[in-house]
This record gives C-alpha cells, sequence and structure tokens, in this order.
C-alpha cells in the first residue's frame, strides 16, 4: 500500500519537464530514484507501483502518460525506438536525476511467421528492447559509480527460449540475456547487479493483442502452464523488486522465469 497519506489516484502524471528541478533535486537526495521503461500499462504500470510502494521516486518512460498520479512519479513521453529522442531523454534525466534504479520493461513483440519476418521490424525491435537500454544504461551509470551502488533489471521473455512467430521478438529478447550477464560481470565490482526477468504468458493489453479474452484459447493456453492459470503483472513486478531491492546484492548476471513453469516445457500460443 502506498507510504502514509501518499495515493495513487488516476490521472495524468507530473513531469519533470515541468517541474521545479530544484525542488525535485532536494526531494530526490536521499531516495533511491528508479527509471521504468513502459511504465504507462500492464506490467510496466505495477512494477512502478510497486516501487513507489517502496519509497522510490519513480520515472516512467513510455509513449503514453501513466494513469495514475503520485507526488514521487514523474511521466516522460517518449518513442525508446527512435534513437535521438531517446538520447535527449536519456541526458536529460541524467542532468536532473540521480538515478541508481534502471528497469527496462518497454517491448512489443511484431508476430509473423519466418517468411513474413521483415527486417524493418527486426531494426525495431532491436532499437526499442536492445539499443534504448544501452543509451538509458550508459547514461544513469555516472550516478550509480559515484554512489557505489545500482540495480539495473531487464525485461526478457520465455519467448526467447523459442516461440512460433516470435522470430524478431525472441531474438531481441535473448540478446537482453548476453548483455546483462557481460554488465554483471563488468560492473559487479563497483555494487551494481545486472538481472534479467523472462515473463510468460501474463494477462497484459499485449497478450490480449494476441489472445481473445475470455476465449477458449485463452482456456486452453492456461491449462497447459503447469500452474494451472495464466500470470498477473504484479507476478512479474515482485520478481522484478527482488533485483531492485538494495540488500540483494549477492545476486547478479541471473535470469527469473515468472512463467508458471512454461520454460521447463513447451508454449503455444
Amino acid at each position: 500500500m502506498p507510504h502514509r497519506d501518499e495515493e495513487l489516484t488516476p490521472g495524468k502524471a507530473t513531469d519533470p519537464h515541468v517541474a521545479d528541478p530544484h525542488v525535485a533535486n532536494a526531494h530526490v537526495a536521499n531516495a533511491h530514484v528508479a527509471v521504468v521503461t513502459g511504465g504507462s500499462a500492464g506490467i510496466g504500470l505495477s512494477i512502478c507501483q510497486h516501487l513507489l510502494e517502496r519509497g522510490y521516486e519513480v520515472i516512467s518512460l513510455a509513449r503514453r502518460p501513466p494513469p495514475i498520479r503520485h507526488a514521487r512519479l514523474h511521466g516522460i513521453e517518449v518513442d525508446l525506438a527512435d534513437r535521438e529522442a531517446t538520447a535527449a531523454v536519456a541526458r536529460d534525466i541524467a542532468a536532473r536525476f540521480s538515478v541508481t534504479t534502471f528497469v527496462h520493461n518497454a517491448g512489443i513483440i511484431k508476430p509473423a511467421l519466418l517468411p513474413d519476418v521483415r527486417l524493418e521490424d527486426l531494426d525495431m525491435l532491436l532499437e526499442l528492447h536492445l539499443g534504448s537500454a544501452l543509451q538509458l544504461t550508459q547514461a544513469f551509470l555516472p550516478a550509480m559509480r559515484e554512489k557505489h551502488f545500482g540495480r539495473i533489471v531487464l525485461l526478457s521473455s520465455r519467448a526467447a527460449l523459442g516461440l512460433a512467430t516470435r522470430t524478431a521478438y525472441s531474438a531481441t529478447k535473448a540478446g537482453m540475456l548476453g548483455m546483462a550477464r557481460t554488465w554483471a560481470m563488468e560492473l559487479g565490482a563497483e555494487g551494481i547487479t545486472v538481472n534479467v526477468v523472462a515473463p510468460g504468458p501474463i494477462r497484459t493489453d499485449m497478450f490480449y493483442d494476441i489472445v481473445e479474452k475470455n476465449s477458449d484459447k485463452e482456456r486452453s493456453l492456461a491449462a497447459a502452464v503447469p500452474v494451472k492459470r495464466l500470470g498477473e503483472s504484479a507476478d512479474v513486478a515482485r520478481a522484478v523488486c527482488f533485483f531492485t531491492e538494495p540488500a540483494n546484492g549477492f545476486v547478479t548476471g541471473q535470469v527469473l522465469y515468472v512463467c508458471g513453469g512454461t520454460s521447463i516445457g513447451s508454449l503455444v500460443l
């Protein structure tokens, strides 16, 4: 639940572009600051809420503002598939905030069978899933190094293990695993951990773009999951918060599948 008298209410979030930077900087001086990409809906929104409940200052980067209001939530609208726009936002945030926690959740699927996969879609997902993660991490790294503390969590997918119609999506989400393990080796001695959370079938808008809600297909998919249900956004958010927790500094370079057990079997969408 929100701390004390703070509340999560519907409406447009605050934006550090229009806030007084002196007030903002004074307020966050003694707080952990987290940046969450794709924080306007689904898993990303749940991550934002969980971090707010833990006292974090949270900055959401997404194409839409978050649907909640909170004194410590800042929404910045940006297309992270646009390299120049991402670079500009990264510079702005790094100048205004001392970011110690970065959760890269933003993603889209672009499903297609192999003969229909378009290189333009692969390029877009490379930029969104991997390129923007690199840009933002590079921007926040100096503050993490200065504090000798940082938590980086990349949201991959159970589809990184392979799934029909997911050529571009699976390839780029699998790329996160190698990137995270490399960063974990490079940054561990500086108090910075890097881990991956890989969700399976989670009931979000993106899931229902593929599977009709309350359909036989949805019911059969849930029945095929070893735990016999589909996941919720909060299931993933709790796993992310384990990795962001300051006390969990001995865990790095790991991949946690939050998938109801589908990573140990097959999954057909």
